[in-house]
């Protein structure tokens, strides 16, 4: 039985253990994961980053939640698709995508 079910054809391209100190401390042992999505599909699945809270535990509980989003727009049409995380020196997350060949900063701001 897998600690996490995906919907199907999210397509997990590469995942990240988040050990930054930029996020909030309950991200700490998080896992990140680029979804980029199916082509081949009428209902649109992935095409986002994704957060799996661990809750400081060794393993996931089961749930995930959307943390990168926006990359189809509501006429279906997609104009990013996520391939790769990474974690940059200042704790911020880069995130390629190849749907735009653009490269992705994603920073923690306090409000």
């Amino acid at each position: 039985m897998p600690d996490v079910l995906l919907n199907p054809h999210s397509a997990s391209l590469q995942l990240l253990f988040y050990e930054g100190h930029q996020f909030p401390a309950e991200y700490r042992g998080d896992i990140f994961a680029a979804e980029h999505g199916s082509w081949n599909r009428s209902a649109r699945a992935g095409y986002e980053l994704i957060r799996v809270p661990r809750h400081g535990g060794d393993r996931a509980t089961g749930e995930y939640e959307d943390f990168l989003t926006g990359f189809v727009l509501p006429n279906g049409q997609v104009w990013g698709r996520p391939v790769g995380v990474t974690e940059a020196a200042d704790g911020s997350l880069l995130v390629s995508d190849d749907g735009s060949n653009s490269i992705w900063r994603v920073s923690y701001k306090e409000r």
